[in-house]
């Protein structure tokens, strides 16, 4: 188990990290079961207070149930919190499945294009503008002037912004992850180094102009294309 910790975390936030991570990564499951607290006190040296609250924290995220003689179990994935942030930040990190990939681009389909639609519709100019930076930052990506993960990033976040519904805008963190892991497939499966510019425009010129319709509808078809290349991956794979 790894024991090295973690630049501004508490014990017990560093037993969880630990944990956390090795759950997301299946080293423990089924076939490895997590280890009792004394043992994780013994491994990582920590209290048993920590290694406790460590352990109460995983379950509230839902990724383990701890019970009197039954030891510790991880939960299945349909139990885990995957709006919770840490949750997230481990699968982010942890190479997670086209499966969950394709269900990650399955939520951005359905949401993506009702907030283009309301950004719209709310003409906030000034996150609006925002859009705007966020797209000019993607045409100096193209030209090797910006990063084009962050640019990408920041062009759809600000959308959500733009659409003034606060659920919208507190999806926002795993919009981020999942593009994290998305952009990063799709875009080494279709040879593509960075969001495509003129793709993203065509979004951001019908919320300026006050269309609606047209900016759920190039939405729509930014996300369908990503969802296209991670199922054409899938389907290959069952082959």
């Amino acid at each position: 188990m790894n024991n090295t910790p973690q630049r501004g975390m508490n014990l017990t936030q560093q037993v969880a990290e630990t944990l956390g991570n090795a759950i997301i990564k299946g080293i423990y499951g089924s076939h490895n079961p997590v280890p009792s607290e004394a043992i994780i006190c013994e491994q990582m040296q920590v209290s048993r207070s920590a290694a406790r609250e460590a352990v109460k924290s995983l379950a509230a995220k839902g990724l383990i149930t701890s019970r009197a003689r039954q030891g510790i179990r991880v939960l299945p994935e349909t139990e885990w919190n995957l709006f919770d942030a840490d949750v997230l930040r481990w699968i982010r990190d942890s190479n997670p499945t086209l499966e969950l990939l394709r269900e990650f681009t399955e939520l951005r389909v359905a949401m993506e294009p009702e907030a283009a639609m309301l950004a719209a519709q709310r003409q906030n100019r000034e996150k609006i503008a925002a859009i705007g930076s966020a797209l000019e930052r993607m045409a100096k990506a193209e030209d090797g002037l910006d990063d084009p993960l962050e640019a990408d990033i920041a062009f759809h976040l600000s959308i959500l912004n733009a659409s003034e519904n606060r659920f919208f805008m507190q999806l926002g963190r795993i919009i981020d992850t999942t593009l994290r892991v998305s952009i990063r497939f799709t875009n080494m499966r279709t040879g593509v180094k960075a969001g495509v510019y003129t793709d993203h425009k065509k979004i951001y010129d019908a919320i300026a102009a006050n269309q609606p319709s047209e900016a759920a509808e190039h939405a729509s078809s930014l996300m369908e294309g990503a969802l296209n290349t991670i199922t054409s991956a899938l389907e290959e794979g069952n082959k």
